[in-house]
């Protein structure tokens, strides 16, 4: 486990580096441990180490975790939703999640609206989902589409809308990937002159292998697992 420690000091030591190259400051980009298909003993020690945020792909794997951690007196964790949404797992996901990143769906996004209005929680703060290579592997709207879909989330009273989310193809020319990340980081800019009082501060985007290149581009929240993990594990 103290492999994991190290790892995240790496990873830490890079978005600094990122961060001072391009004249941003390091604490403006939040580090989201991508803890799917990882254990409890592994998400603990990345927790010993200062981690709070972590992101969960599965509702079925993420709960028992979320209750041994908080067994475990780690109340402070931040848990964000980093999967595709089924409509039944809805309720369990606003329950138990303050952050989702996957919404793209207006049926989804309602029914987060009405379980997160039915407790006692607060808002729920949401990242609109993008298909930022129109890929029809992977799910979220196309640029196009993000003014009309962020006016309905937006009007939903039991969601914060915080921005967006991306995973660009990574095997692709790193100029055609650095184009993707500006694209994105435009989006964001326009929603932002779109709804000035709302806090739309989140560009979720860049993963072990490219967060330089999406800090570069703005990228607010990176989302790290093999870097901090090691291999993701076979589900």
């Amino acid at each position: 486990m103290l492999k994991i420690a190290d790892n995240i000091a790496k990873v830490q030591a890079r978005i600094q580096q990122a961060a001072q190259e391009n004249c941003r400051d390091v604490t403006d980009i939040q580090l989201l441990a991508a803890s799917k298909t990882h254990g409890y003993e592994e998400i603990l020690a990345a927790y010993a180490a200062g981690i709070r945020h972590f992101g969960e792909n599965y509702l079925q794997e993420a709960l028992p975790k979320i209750e041994q951690l908080q067994q475990a007196g780690a109340n402070d964790i931040c848990w964000h939703f980093t999967g595709s949404i089924q409509s039944n797992k809805a309720a369990a996901i606003a329950e138990h999640f303050s952050w989702v990143h996957t919404v793209d769906r207006l049926k989804i996004a309602e029914k987060l609206d009405t379980q997160r209005g039915d407790g006692n929680l607060g808002p729920l703060n949401i990242c609109i989902q993008i298909n930022a290579d129109n890929e029809a592997s992977k799910s979220g709207i196309s640029l196009g589409e993000i003014e009309d879909f962020a006016r309905e989330v937006q009007a939903l009273p039991a969601l914060r809308l915080r921005g967006l989310m991306a995973i660009p193809n990574p095997n692709q020319p790193e100029d055609q990937l650095q184009s993707r990340f500006a694209a994105l980081a435009s989006a964001l800019a326009a929603l932002q002159q779109q709804y000035p009082a709302q806090p739309l501060d989140t560009l979720s985007m860049g993963m072990s292998g490219d967060l330089e290149l999406a800090i570069a581009a703005g990228s607010t929240l990176v989302r790290v697992g093999t870097a901090i993990f090691g291999q993701r594990q076979q589900t």
